[in-house]
């Protein structure tokens, strides 16, 4: 048996080229702790550091063919900024979109409630057409006031599943209503301009 542990990254990362994956369990091994404390650090969330983290290495195996590294831990440092900085992006989109969303929405109720009606129905369809995992969370978290945790607790998951469940809620629910806002602002000038 070979003593991984004695083997220098370059060595590993030709093993991990032939598919070894005892090599790419030995390189997470290695460089797992020092990812996640530099992800943490970028991030302050433990949860979503942890998530960046994973992603590097299930992307650096399954990349492990086409990828040409010269320092393992080089590559690993500068990927886990890149998904963190990708997470950090994507978190800040999910907040400007609501709180454009909740703008909008205000002047909706203000100016003309049928087409607050209207709107409130399309965000109704598009909840009611999350995926079933996703949606249960989605409507424990906002409409019951459910915190992630107590979530978790209730549906025997993991907080991390919870999490998860929600991102992809929202991201659902955004792609969703983005096709429709722009209908919704060209109603709100028309309306507004015939006053």
């Amino acid at each position: 048996m070979f003593a991984y542990k004695t083997l220098t990254d370059p060595e590993l990362t030709e093993l991990l080229k032939l598919d070894d994956r005892a090599a790419h369990d030995e390189i997470y091994n290695r460089y797992w702790q020092l990812l996640y404390q530099n992800a943490a650090n970028l991030i302050r969330n433990s949860d979503e550091a942890q998530d960046c983290v994973q992603d590097v290495f299930v992307s650096l195996w399954h990349r492990r063919k086409e990828l040409n590294i010269l320092s393992v831990k080089a590559y690993l440092i500068q990927a886990v900024r890149y998904r963190v900085l990708e997470t950090i992006r994507n978190n800040k989109a999910d907040q400007n979109f609501y709180s454009a969303l909740a703008v909008k929405t205000g002047e909706l109720i203000t100016e003309n409630p049928l087409i607050f009606k209207e709107l409130s129905h399309l965000i109704t369809d598009v909840i009611e057409n999350l995926p079933e995992d996703c949606k249960t969370c989605f409507l424990m978290n906002r409409e019951q006031g459910m915190t992630y945790k107590q979530i978790a607790a209730v549906l025997q998951i993991s907080e991390k599943t919870v999490e998860k469940r929600m991102s992809k809620a929202l991201k659902l629910i955004r792609e969703g209503l983005t096709q429709y806002l722009p209908l919704f602002a060209i109603a709100l000038q028309v309306l507004l301009s015939k006053k």
